[in-house]
């Protein structure tokens, strides 16, 4: 994968990733604003204000302006909002790249945050929010976060709170933006089949003259934690949803190539530890998976499965026996080789299409401001080692670091505790 950058004199950072075969473009636009931007009173205005960007602008007033001018050339478009950022994307056709390019930067650069339209989507958004509290497999991933973060913006929802929703106004909306919608918190990115001197001229265009103050940085995000933590929701469910998972590394950390292949080690597919385990041998899960997810400071190593309610107990000893086997028994070479072939290959079928070139872009460029080529990771991967993974394991895998979120028929969260020891 070859990828260019270039810095516009308000900050601006523009991507682009050129592919020949490619029929397709993507525009992808990346901005540094999140939950984790958020203060308590206002949580859930990034993801709302990322709803309120396809409701006009003042070039396009009307919802249906968006929509229909994206939706007349079998455009696919979204958005998404994370703790540490937001994105807008549309992806069609490489022969209509300047319309993409053109609409995508307007709903970006000139939202009108229309009152009756804020109105209304209050009630798209607290229905978003009830439509969460009915996925426990989803839900339960809140709770994790809850019970490590607790009351700060890294343990906040990123939708928020329907009580938040009801009392933001435009203003907030104005203020939110003004703080950190800029361009140097801001990267651009084009993937796919495109003139890149004739697209870099209109991004120039578009964007070189817009400027903005200085960034607001998000609170930084406090840990500490002596004991496994347990965090209960009864729901009357079928079966019983759980996450299991441990503190980690930042994005920027030295040990995350090292995690990925204890992470792909646990759940990398159907031959992995987890899946043989849980489901093939004990039968007691349709899902399990485990996932080190980094932030710019913070990291956890979790592990979600929907256990048989009548099983539970034995579906995290499992687990932790897992976590136990990483730390005391020695990996070896032909499971080591496995998991860094799965990772290599996965991550070249993850980068098949335009859209997945500019996320994978523009994801390094918000968080890390830099990006590394798949080369480059696959070289990290390929350097390490059984004793990495081990020390790894053992560094992570501590009573005084053991976190567990279930949604069930539970309530007394010590009929649990004892599992949590290694």
């Amino acid at each position: 994968m070859k990828f260019n950058k270039k810095i516009l004199k308000n900050g601006l950072r523009v991507i682009t990733v050129p592919t020949k075969d490619n029929p397709t473009v993507t525009v992808l636009v990346m901005v540094e604003a999140g939950s984790k931007y958020e203060t308590k009173e206002i949580n859930g205005l990034s993801h709302f204000l990322e709803h309120m960007c396809f409701k006009g602008t003042t070039k396009r007033p009307k919802v249906i302006d968006i929509s229909g001018e994206l939706d007349s050339v079998g455009a696919q478009y979204n958005a998404f909002t994370s703790q540490e950022y937001t994105g807008y994307y549309a992806k069609a056709d490489f022969k209509h790249l300047d319309m993409l390019l053109d609409v995508v930067s307007d709903m970006y650069l000139n939202p009108v945050f229309n009152e009756n339209e804020i109105e209304k989507e209050k009630g798209v958004i607290i229905e978003e929010i009830n439509m969460y509290e009915d996925l426990p497999h989803r839900k339960v991933q809140e709770i994790f976060m809850r019970l490590l973060y607790g009351d700060q913006p890294a343990g906040w929802d990123i939708a928020g709170t329907k009580e938040n929703i009801k009392n933001l106004k435009r203003s907030d909306f104005l203020d939110y933006r003004r703080k950190h919608y800029v361009p140097s918190a801001t990267a651009v990115v084009v993937a796919g089949k495109f003139d890149e001197k004739k697209t870099l001229a209109n991004i120039q265009k578009i964007w070189g003259g817009i400027f903005g103050g200085k960034k607001k940085d998000k609170t930084k995000t406090f840990e500490s934690q002596k004991k496994p933590e347990i965090l209960l929701q009864y729901k009357d469910t079928d079966q019983t949803h759980i996450v299991l998972g441990v503190r980690s590394f930042n994005t920027y950390s030295k040990n995350n190539p090292a995690m990925r292949v204890l992470a792909t080690m646990l759940s990398g597919g159907m031959s992995s530890r987890l899946f043989q385990k849980l489901r093939d041998e004990m039968g007691i899960c349709y899902y399990v998976r485990a996932e080190n997810d980094t932030y710019t400071d913070h990291g956890v190593l979790q592990v979600s499965a929907g256990l048989d309610n009548k099983q539970v107990k034995e579906g995290i000893s499992a687990i932790m026996e897992e976590f136990k086997r990483l730390k005391n028994e020695n990996i070896s070479e032909n499971e080591l080789n496995k998991v860094k072939q799965q990772l290599q290959g996965n991550l070249y079928l993850g980068l098949e299409t335009s859209d997945s070139f500019a996320e994978y872009c523009g994801y390094q460029e918000v968080l890390k401001k830099s990006i590394k080529t798949p080369e480059q990771i696959i070289i990290e991967i390929q350097a390490v080692t059984a004793a990495d993974v081990k020390k790894i394991a053992n560094k992570i895998f501590q009573d005084k670091y053991l976190n567990l979120a279930i949604i069930g028929r539970f309530k007394d969260k010590n009929e649990f505790l004892p599992t949590l020891k290694f």
